[in-house]
């Protein structure tokens, strides 16, 4: 329909979008007016007009019209006339409305999505009973049903196009390539139906937007959020140079691509949990002054909803809001076999919808012709340095009262955080200090270092078990040499960030900064033991990882699970204590046959894993001399736990009794270190069986309860006892 009228007067520019939706509505109610005429003015009365309710009259639907069904009808030329002079009217509004740079929805979607004439006045038919109910009563009465509230395709040609050519043409707006269905604007209530009499639903993300609310999909809800330039937001400390560079990339890419058809922008960023790539993005954008629209991948996938359509919906909110996008968690669907089908289409909907985007992941990973359309930008991002740990724990701990006892270069060497994990430990902190009776406000190195611990992964539980250290330097019995090891190993730990950091040694060395170490000796020796007083001394998590259940008879699986222990250990910073390595050295190390062969692959890939870690890795086995010495090479420490002599079994005695503990006069530690030449272990098991015994007769610990508790251990050893040695004590 184009003007005919000469319009003298300027119009006045739309003061809103919901002003020009308001002038459409009018022009719309013209055009089912003109139908009406078409159809004919002096229709017999039905007998069905008795059912009031169950049809819908010519005369209410002239009264939803004009409010006046008794009035003169219009003429068709005069009909007609008014419908062209609304026409011109709001055309010449519009172009009033682009000379002034007002935004206006409708006009700008339809720029947006590529909408003809005939597609935008599809958007109007089916918005407006969105607006107003009473359109969905002139659709009953247009369309001979009053089932059908949604107009139809029928509908739409007979109403928007005048010739029988134009409105089979117009069945080409609803092929699936076209804008109207490929953005997903308009869906078919039953799509089965033949073309004509399918019903058109307005999308609701898309119902929003024509009215003016910017509100993000609701099929997004708890999987995405919108994030403003302005927000007030706590936000992380990033690095300044990776942001200067990236938002000045970004910066000149988005000028460039303004007015053309160049290659749209995706920035990788690439790093383990919590160092920084979601900050990074949103300083990005807060730079460009640029809405983000964030999402969780893993999220999306579990919510149930078609994926396809969840991404297109995700990927459609950048240019609808407009905004950058960001998609966390993308490992989800790069590292699962199972999902990798679904890498294409994500990517697909981000090169049709989203100008600058970013991908978080924790894995490197290069597109390998999925990407037609996009620069594609990998960035890496790494735990902060050395010197950056201890700024970034200063200053989160600068406004906090703090204890006398707190090191910040012991909590930046202890434990590789990141920004991030920093503030979250601080205000764990925090929280520890304020419950603690005493002194509520003041936080003391324990409290950090609890906190600081349960940034642990909760998944490594799964998978190993994790140890309460309980025993402290007082509590082990070893030679002076044995002991200075241990000892030497914590300050390795404490002090690894000066070595590797401020000292260069990190460029020496091409694997991880951790420590191997070998625990050697018969069992019982205090290998667990020594394990917990480093991580108590530390303040560090302990998990023990019982070999003999990871190692398995499948080819593979025994790399698997290993894999598993270190990927959830990574951001841990916990001790790793492997027990029971005799069975993979118990195979040794000499090859006979396949299996020794493999048996030798899963040590070195253990080993391997070991010297990846950053952290402490510490191997328990009985029976060193089936290690390789190739093997032994690689292992930083080794510290052999000797079997205790009767100078040691005398030490252990003594301490192994807590000092509530009631002990008889009776008791002669000098003669049990002597006859019973049991190790460090067994020796705990006798005293905490004859503090048993004692409790039960009701008296104080003596010697016939640890003669009766040492034969019970030999018994259970498979040792021989010799009763005629205890028989003084043994009748006591």
């Amino acid at each position: 329909m184009s003007a005919t009228s000469d319009m003298t007067e300027p119009q006045p520019v739309y003061s809103s979008g919901l002003e020009h939706i308001t002038d459409e509505l009018a022009r719309l109610d013209l055009l089912i007016r003109s139908r009406l005429s078409r159809r004919g003015k002096n229709r017999p009365r039905s007998p069905l007009d008795s059912f009031a309710g169950l049809v819908v009259s010519e005369e209410e639907v002239i009264a939803l019209l004009d409010g006046n069904p008794d009035g003169n009808e219009m003429l068709d030329q005069a009909l007609s006339r008014k419908l062209d002079e609304c026409c011109d009217r709001i055309e010449s509004r519009l172009r009033a409305s682009s000379d002034d740079n007002v935004y206006l929805p409708l006009p700008h979607i339809s720029r947006l999505f590529g909408l003809n004439t005939f597609e935008q006045l599809a958007l109007i038919l089916c918005l407006a009973p969105e607006i107003e109910v009473k359109y969905e009563k002139l659709y009953e009465y247009l369309q001979d049903d009053v089932t059908r509230k949604k107009p139809t395709v029928e509908l739409l040609s007979q109403l928007f196009s005048d010739h029988p050519i134009e409105r089979i043409n117009a069945r080409l707006s609803f092929r699936p390539e076209a804008p109207l269905i490929k953005h997903r604007l308009l869906s078919f209530s039953d799509a089965n139906d033949p073309m004509p009499s399918r019903s058109l639903k307005l999308d609701n993300r898309i119902v929003d937007y024509l009215l003016g609310l910017g509100v993000i999909d609701e099929r997004l809800a708890g999987s995405a959020k919108l994030i403003l330039p302005d927000s007030t937001t706590d936000s992380i400390s990033v690095d300044e140079t990776i942001l200067t560079r990236v938002s000045s990339y970004a910066q000149s890419h988005l000028l460039t691509t303004l007015s053309s058809d160049q290659l749209a922008l995706i920035f990788y960023f690439r790093g383990t949990a919590g160092t920084g790539k979601r900050a990074m993005a949103e300083a990005v954008c807060r730079e460009l002054d640029l809405p983000l629209v964030i999402a969780d991948l893993d999220k999306i996938l579990d919510s149930g909803n078609s994926f396809l359509e969840s991404v297109d919906v995700l990927c459609r909110e950048a240019i609808l809001q407009p905004a950058a996008l960001c998609i966390d968690k993308v490992d989800c669907v790069l590292s699962d076999e199972g999902r990798r089908a679904q890498v294409k289409p994500l990517l697909d909907a981000i090169e049709v919808y989203s100008r600058l985007t970013f991908l978080l992941a924790e894995k490197p990973w290069r597109p390998r012709g999925e990407l037609t359309q996009s620069l594609f930008i990998d960035q890496e991002f790494t735990v902060p340095s050395a010197n950056s740990r201890r700024t970034l724990w200063k200053r989160a701990l600068e406004e906090a009262s703090v204890a006398s006892d707190v090191e910040i270069s012991t909590l930046a060497s202890t434990f590789q955080f990141t920004a991030d994990q920093i503030r979250t430990a601080v205000a764990g902190a925090l929280t520890l200090a304020s419950w603690r009776a005493g002194r509520p406000n003041e936080i003391d190195v324990s409290d950090l270092q609890k906190a600081c611990r349960n940034q642990s992964t909760t998944k490594l539980s799964s998978l190993a078990q994790k140890i309460e250290p309980r025993y402290t330097w007082d509590d082990i019995v070893l030679p002076d040499d044995q002991l200075a090891q241990l000892r030497e190993i914590c300050i390795h730990a404490r002090h690894r960030d000066v070595v590797y950091g401020d000292w260069g040694f990190d460029r020496k060395l091409s694997l991880g900064r951790g420590l191997n170490v070998l625990f050697s000796g018969p069992a019982g020796t205090g290998k667990t033991m020594a394990a917990e007083i480093i991580a108590s001394d530390l303040g560090l998590d302990l998990y023990k990882i019982d070999l003999s259940q990871v190692v398995s008879k499948y080819i593979g699986e025994t790399e698997k699970n290993l894999n598993h222990v270190f990927l959830e250990a990574k951001t841990s910073y916990a001790i790793l204590f492997f027990d029971e390595a005799d069975s993979l050295f118990g195979k040794r190390s000499e090859v006979k046959d396949a299996h020794d062969r493999y048996a030798n692959i899963e040590i070195g890939f253990l080993l391997q894993k070991m010297e990846e870690y950053d952290g402490i890795a510490i191997l328990a086995t009985n029976l060193r001399q089936n290690l390789d010495e190739a093997f032994v090479r690689r292992l930083q420490v080794i510290v052999d736990f000797p079997f205790p002599t009767e100078t040691y079994r005398k030490l252990i005695w003594d301490v192994i009794f807590p000092c509530e503990s009631p002990i008889a006069s009776d008791v002669d530690f000098a003669l049990l270190a002597r006859e019973i030449t049991l190790a460090g272990g067994s020796i705990k098991n006798i005293a905490l069986a004859a503090a048993s015994l004692a409790a039960e007769d009701g008296e104080s610990i003596r010697m016939p309860h640890l003669v009766r508790a040492s034969r019970r251990e030999y018994q259970k050893l498979g040792r021989l006892w010799s009763e005629s040695n205890w028989r003084e004590h043994s009748t006591q």
